[in-house]
């Protein structure tokens, strides 16, 4: 299968379990999809993630997808940096989603991050995904 956007392609596989109440989804493996998958289990928004290597010689990871009380917990996610329009910005221009309690996640030079790590370290970069 190709894709041509992966960031778009994982926002997509996570929107649609949530939406059709997956426990588990399954994405191919790349670096960037990894750093993203990190920042969401560390950020609260999936359980877990892990690294399925196929009969095909192919690998996947599995995403254990959270609900509260039945209810998804990421009720949003979207994607601003598309490749026909990339969205860059500064440190003290970073924007924030839904009063703070939504994340932004930043490609930086110090990798992917998000918003506050981004914050912090006084760093921008590529806005990939807001997250709520």
């Amino acid at each position: 299968m190709s894709v041509n956007h992966s960031v778009s392609d994982l926002a997509t596989i996570i929107r649609n379990g949530y939406m059709v109440g997956r426990k588990v989804v399954a994405s191919p493996v790349s670096n960037l999809r990894e750093a993203i998958l990190k920042i969401l289990k560390e950020e609260g928004y999936i359980l877990n993630y892990s690294q399925i290597s196929e009969k095909n010689g192919k690998s996947r990871f599995d995403i254990h997808l959270k609900y509260h009380l039945s209810n998804p917990v990421v009720s949003e996610i979207s994607v601003v940096s598309k490749p026909g329009r990339r969205v860059y910005c500064a440190s003290d221009k970073i924007p924030v989603v839904k009063n703070g309690l939504g994340i932004v996640v930043i490609s930086t030079s110090s990798g992917v991050v998000s918003d506050h790590v981004a914050r912090s370290s006084k760093i921008g970069g590529e806005v990939l995904l807001r997250i709520f």
